[in-house]
């Protein structure tokens, strides 16, 4: 009897050893698909000047600052709001029927596809609060329409249950005698979750913001209605006080993957337009990894201090 469950053990053991070494190999193949196929279009000129000729010619830079912009902004909207959320779940609901009906409404709100959330994302913050804000503030056409505001909005609220999650996990892996320890030394419970609580979930609440990034950052369908442009060779920047330049929030912008999208679907010449797809899509995939690896460094080095503290 023993040895039946060994050998059945070791058989899914190495089952699901080939299943994750097949994702692996998966992975592989399509990162070196398309390194292959994109490397050849990668230049300096590629990287930082603007599309012409309907995107035929030119290069991709508005597209790059414009992903960098947009999924800077979805991480300033979404990272407070969905650590505040976990923090009253996890530190003030406790486990009633409110807390239980939170929760099961962020695990319904990771599931929808992200189709839905660009259609929400229209009807609400452009249709909704947008054009009440332009007639409340007497502004013609400017909040009412799309723009990165509403476009990193839309994707805040997509990445919003990931980070509630990793957060909350976080939290919970503090462990609780630290807690009455903080107590036990006349903290308040707003000073024990500020001083003591935090400070050793950071870790797990950065990781939280590199799952936001990587999933964030290649998303098209949530800002395919919501303030992207397939051709638009400027930048979506204005001047404060006419001489410091700023990102525009209230403009459209180009984005990597919608550009992707676009001109493997709707080019007048697919096959003169593909080599800048693959170069596209190798560019995307760069500037993903370098977000995250910057978020893992910044993990990285909170871990450290928080070893040594």
């Amino acid at each position: 009897m023993k040895l039946g469950r060994n050998i059945v053990g070791v058989f899914f053991e190495g089952l699901c050893r080939g299943c994750a070494l097949l994702v692996c190999v998966a992975v592989l193949a399509i990162l070196g698909f398309i390194f292959v196929k994109g490397a050849g279009s990668i230049s300096w000129d590629f990287l930082s000047t603007a599309p012409s000729d309907g995107m035929t010619h030119g290069g991709i830079f508005p597209a790059i600052f414009g992903t960098v912009a947009i999924t800077l902004l979805m991480i300033v909207m979404a990272l407070p709001l969905g650590v505040a959320a976990a923090v009253y779940l996890n530190e003030y609901a406790g486990r009633g029927r409110g807390a239980r009906f939170i929760r099961a409404a962020i695990n319904n709100l990771a599931g929808v596809p992200s189709i839905v959330f660009g259609l929400f994302g229209v009807g609400f913050f452009v249709l909704f609060v947008g054009r009440n804000l332009d007639r409340v503030l007497q502004t013609g056409l400017l909040f009412g329409q799309p723009a990165m505001l509403w476009a990193a909005a839309t994707l805040a609220v997509l990445v919003l249950p990931v980070i509630i999650v990793t957060t909350e996990e976080a939290l919970k892996a503090v462990p609780l005698s630290h807690r009455e320890a903080a107590y036990g030394l006349g903290a308040t419970r707003w000073q024990m979750i500020r001083r003591v609580v935090l400070p050793q979930a950071l870790p797990g609440i950065l990781t939280g913001a590199i799952l936001s990034i990587s999933r964030g950052a290649g998303e098209t369908a949530p800002i395919l209605f919501t303030g992207a442009a397939y051709f638009l060779p400027r930048l979506p920047v204005t001047k404060l006080f006419g001489a410091i330049p700023m990102i525009n929030p209230l403009d459209q912008f180009m984005e990597l993957a919608y550009h992707i999208f676009i001109m493997a679907t709707q080019s007048t010449n697919v096959e003169l337009t593909r080599p800048i797809q693959y170069g596209t899509a190798l560019v995307l995939l760069a500037l993903t990894f370098t977000l995250n690896l910057g978020a893992i460094l910044m993990r990285i080095r909170f871990r450290r201090k928080l070893r040594r503290a």
